[in-house]
């Protein structure tokens, strides 16, 4: 049975959460909730930005009602291939959150496959922290968020030692790696 696209993209982002980000516990937290199941995906298959900050409203909306879900991942393959347009999106995104009254109460992550963090090449390494199959904004709760880091022994070395796995393993590899999911969708 063939795949359809969305599914195919859906399956992609979940090996990349599972393989790439819990395995190597670049995100302390990603376990515990991949793991009870409270992880939302939404595929946005459009190209409207504007339609893409109605499917955020959404999908805050449905975190304001719904206490199992966790987080949401909306998965955009479509639009924002760009890492510049993307970032400018993610503008539009907090005056969204802000405009609903939601501040403090949702905050955007940010993953793109071309992420580039300010003041790095665009081969380092550490930019795979961020690097993902296609562009994807990760709703998380803030109250959540605050409590994880809270009960973390030792939050603050989180960012260093994810750097220093990722050099370990080199541009290349990861890379490949990120291309490896890419496969799933043939």
């Amino acid at each position: 049975m063939a795949k359809s696209k969305e599914q195919a993209v859906e399956l992609c982002t979940r090996r990349w959460i599972k393989e790439f980000v819990i395995e190597r516990n670049l995100c302390p937290f990603a376990r515990r909730e991949w793991e009870r199941d409270t992880i939302r995906y939404r595929l946005y298959l459009g190209c409207s930005s504007d339609d893409l900050l109605a499917v955020i409203d959404e999908e805050c909306s449905l975190l304001d009602v719904n206490a199992y879900t966790e987080t949401t991942m909306i998965i955009v393959p479509n639009m924002l291939q760009d890492f510049l347009d993307f970032n400018d999106f993610l503008g539009l995104c907090e005056e969204l959150i802000n405009s609903t009254s939601r501040e403090g109460v949702y905050q955007v992550a940010s993953f793109h496959p071309r992420y580039q963090f300010a003041g790095t090449e665009p081969d380092d390494p550490e930019n795979y922290t961020n690097r993902s199959p296609y562009p994807m904004l990760h709703l998380l709760r803030e109250a959540s968020v605050e409590i994880a880091i809270a009960n973390h022994p030792d939050i603050d070395s989180v960012p260093d030692s994810n750097v220093a796995k990722l050099k370990a393993l080199g541009v290349s590899q990861l890379a490949a790696q990120l291309n490896e999911f890419l496969a799933v969708e043939s």
